[in-house]
């Protein structure tokens, strides 16, 4: 794909518009859309929002204008894409010049400040041009992982209602053509946009080719938004069945990104960024944090470790962090030697649990290593910068950020509050179940803080599951291999994994005269019911009665002791 870098800035008369119109209303009328399609949205606290701002933590400025302004600043900065599909390099401004064509022409259509934007795109560049496109229009930005399959992606159709769908023809296993098709015929969305080498002549009826929006004269500068209202919507899977919608603000993204960057070390070679901008996370690290200092963008849109090390001899490049499963890839690998250590100088650890035997590995090769703890509904909650003590930063989860409030409840679970709380759920029940009157967010964690305010969890009180940075309901898989004639009860469990930090593990109890599905059988049916490959089961272990309670309820936590103990073998193939 290829566009001009040069800035022909020009405000549409509909852009104008937008901006007197939201400086009139503000956000009576984003409280009046989100009420309308049922979102739990909550109001903070007066003097807790007015402490926010008098310390500087919400900037006033909307994610938009935060994107302005760091391209304006650094828009000679490098942009790649390492891709076998859709390689691509230019320069922030390049992609920047891209994004307001695109926010031209998506105004052009209606779409503004409150609409749905969805992106379910892998790590290429179209996904910063719709990302930062959006943001210059005030819409909620809904990422989307690119590997969620139709059982997930009907689910946040349904919820968020998107004025616009940006996907790709197909991605890996993944036939988006396919899927979108037949979701959208019964969830009809205005707007859909494929990125693909396909002309919108050979697209599905109602589909767009992504690069026809990309002519238009480009818009002038961000619409006026209240930075109170919705930026982002994150969905994770968490206990719930269906992915939860974690809907964030510009105040709240804004002081994260300012977060992520304070805890990132200075000097180091330009990193990688593997983790999926389609997580809400990834994007923000992807296209928001770049844009406070001079940091480089080098995607990559498969983590194939031995492409991976290639890479970082070929273009001297490091990989700063993220899961586990990233910095254990790269060290297993039979290519990785002394000079691809020389490119490791640190790395940030977190999103899912992080083995001491991880950090104790890294360290002994020479890799400063630091923790930090948050959830998609407070990302930066606790953490450790690469000065602090080794003994913390490799074995606590880290002290409590700047804004950044903790404390335990008499059961040890964690509750904390801060700048960067979520504003709620897009489900009003969850949000009055997990926030109180105060702003305090039970975290679902349970966990210890020393003498010295370093906090280390050590539990959960919520049944999720941590693959490489991404949450599994336990209780959506054991909904859909509960289904399977053999099975009479199934509890899915977490595993400790070296390399992803957690696997899950499906336990059975199985019927009367019964065999166990093969591991095989059981991909095959949960594959067919739509559940992203990411969150099957590696394995199968078979009980001849569960460990409950009392009451009848089966007790994980035993379960979880059998399978480190090694007591429960995995079930003959």
């Amino acid at each position: 794909m290829a566009f001009s870098s040069e800035s022909n800035h020009v405000v549409t008369s509909l852009e104008a518009s937008y901006r007197r119109a939201r400086i009139a209303r503000g956000w009576v009328l984003s409280q009046s859309v989100w009420q309308e399609r049922g979102w739990g949205l909550r109001d903070v606290a007066p003097d807790l929002a007015a402490s926010y701002r008098e310390a500087g933590h919400w900037s006033g400025r909307s994610l938009g204008e935060v994107v302005a302004h760091g391209l304006d600043l650094l828009g000679h900065a490098p942009f790649h894409v390492r891709s076998t599909i859709r390689p691509w390099s230019g320069t922030f401004a390049d992609v920047d010049r891209a994004a307001r064509s695109f926010a031209s022409s998506l105004s052009a259509r209606g779409v503004g400040p409150g609409d749905v934007v969805l992106l379910q795109l892998p790590n290429w560049v179209e996904a910063g041009i719709a990302f930062w496109g959006a943001t210059y229009l005030g819409s909620v930005v809904v990422p989307v992982v690119h590997f969620y399959g139709a059982k997930e992606v009907s689910h946040i159709l349904r919820v968020t209602r998107p004025t616009v769908v940006v996907t790709p023809e197909r991605f890996g296993y993944v036939d988006h053509l396919g899927n979108y098709t037949s979701m959208l015929s019964s969830t009809p969305v205005p707007n859909w946009l494929v990125v693909g080498d396909r002309p919108t002549a050979s697209l599905p009826a109602g589909a767009t080719a992504f690069e026809d929006l990309l002519d238009a004269d480009p818009i002038g500068g961000p619409v006026v938004v209240d930075p109170a209202s919705p930026a982002v919507i994150g969905f994770t899977s968490g206990t719930t069945q269906d992915p939860k919608g974690v809907v964030h603000s510009h105040d709240t993204l804004g002081f994260e990104a300012r977060q992520l960057d304070w805890m990132f070390p200075e000097g180091g070679p330009s990193a990688i960024t593997g983790a999926p901008v389609g997580h809400f996370i990834g994007m923000l690290n992807a296209f928001i944090v770049p844009l406070l200092r001079w940091r480089p963008v080098n995607l990559v849109d498969v983590w194939d470790p031995a492409a991976i090390l290639r890479l970082m001899l070929d273009e001297r490049l490091g990989m700063t962090g993220g899961s586990t499963f990233f910095l254990t890839s790269l060290l297993d690998h039979p290519d990785f030697t002394e000079e691809h250590l020389g490119l490791l100088p640190f790395a940030g650890l977190g999103g899912s649990p992080v083995p001491e035997a991880v950090t104790t590995r890294a360290r002994d090769l020479g890799i400063a290593t630091f923790r930090s703890y948050g959830s998609t509904e407070h990302p930066s909650i606790t953490g450790c910068r690469i000065d602090e003590p080794e003994d913390k930063r490799m074995r606590t989860d880290g002290h409590a950020l700047p804004g950044v409030e903790i404390r335990l409840d008499d059961d040890g679970e964690i509750l904390s509050r801060g700048p960067d709380l979520f504003i709620g759920y897009t489900d009003p029940r969850l949000t009055d179940a997990t926030v109180d009157s105060d702003g305090w967010y039970r975290t679902g964690d349970i966990g210890a803080v020393d003498d010295d305010g370093y906090l280390t969890i050590t539990d959960r009180v919520s049944d999720v599951i941590i693959r490489g940075g991404e949450n599994i309901s336990a209780r959506e898989v054991e909904e859909l291999v509960s289904e399977l004639g053999s099975v009479a009860e199934v509890s899915v469990v977490a595993v400790p994994d070296d390399r992803m930090g957690e696997r899950a593990a499906a336990v059975l109890l199985l019927r009367p005269g019964q065999k166990a599905p093969t591991l095989e059988a059981m991909r095959e049916h949960l594959d067919g019911a739509g559940l992203a490959r990411q969150k099957w089961p590696e394995s199968i272990h078979v009980v001849d009665e569960m460990p409950r309670t009392a009451s009848g309820k089966v007790q994980k936590f035993v379960l979880r002791d059998r399978l480190r103990a090694g007591t429960l073998t995995p079930s003959a193939e």
